[in-house]
């Protein structure tokens, strides 16, 4: 499942990028920040994973 995890964070992270592009394309700070808080998830989350795989 750790694979799964990976691919899964770092599609989320591109769309929290989209997010963001499409917010200051659109002058929406709502979806710019929306974008952000996306990509910190998901960089948290890829963390957590390499950490699990440190102690494997």
């Amino acid at each position: 499942m750790g694979m799964q995890d990976k691919l899964q964070n770092a599609a989320d992270e591109k769309v929290g990028e989209a997010k963001e592009a499409l917010g200051k394309a659109s002058d929406d700070d709502d979806l710019k920040n929306e974008g952000k808080v996306d990509q910190t998830k998901a960089n948290l989350k890829q963390a957590g994973e390499k950490v699990k795989d440190a102690f494997r």
